[in-house]
């Protein structure tokens, strides 16, 4: 296998970690998983996204920016390569859609200065979902503070994943839409989505519908 560095990414609920982590225990990856559940400024986002929009996805940045220099270096000659449930520039995706303006210019220069120490990955992969699922995926996993996540914000999201996507030539995006499957319980989905994600790819963005 030509790749390294894998990133599962996808909007919220889609099944990221879950994929991740059964990857990772698969083939003895190193497994990089997103600490968000310790941020205390999540719950507050959800019930006043206007007030701490700003304060959440600062923090989000720099725990990511912090895990990812910390883990991403290291060698370890007993992993087979390195996968992770986010990509660092899912910072900048959900702060496109949630920050104010003149707050947004601010948080842009720290991301670009941010950005450009740590390495892209060999491959993206995106699980696109459409938002019904999405919805029905939150409730059923139970956060409470997720429960209050309206249809219209897991739309903007997904556009600003969508716009940011299609602008990356330099990367190998692998866009696979898995309404039609479920990885997480059926033992012959999962083998259908891994298969497709081990395959060469070219640079740009490459679509797999299964």
């Amino acid at each position: 296998m030509d790749y390294n560095f894998i990133s599962i990414e996808g909007n919220i609920g889609v099944g990221k970690t879950s994929l991740a982590t059964r990857i990772a225990d698969q083939y003895n990856a190193k497994l990089i998983l997103e600490q968000f559940e310790d941020n205390p400024f999540l719950p507050k986002f959800y019930k006043d996204p206007d007030k701490y929009a700003f304060p959440l996805e600062l923090s989000f940045l720099a725990s990511r920016y912090q895990q990812l220099k910390d883990e991403l270096p290291s060698q370890d000659l007993f992993r087979t390569f390195t996968i992770s449930d986010y990509f660092i520039n899912k910072s900048f995706i959900f702060a496109s859609r949630t920050i104010k303006e003149d707050e947004l210019t601010l948080y842009t220069r720290l991301f670009d200065i941010i950005n450009t120490n740590l390495p892209s990955p060999d491959l993206l992969v995106y699980l696109y979902v459409d938002i019904e699922r999405l919805i029905s995926n939150i409730k059923l996993r139970g956060r409470s503070y997720e429960q209050e996540i309206k249809n219209s914000y897991l739309e903007s999201i997904q556009d600003s994943y969508f716009e940011y996507l299609r602008q990356q030539q330099e990367m190998r995006i692998l866009i696979i839409d898995v309404n039609n499957m479920d990885f997480v319980n059926n033992e012959a989905n999962y083998k259908r989505l891994v298969t497709a994600i081990f395959q060469p790819y070219d640079f740009g963005i490459n679509r797999v519908i299964l």
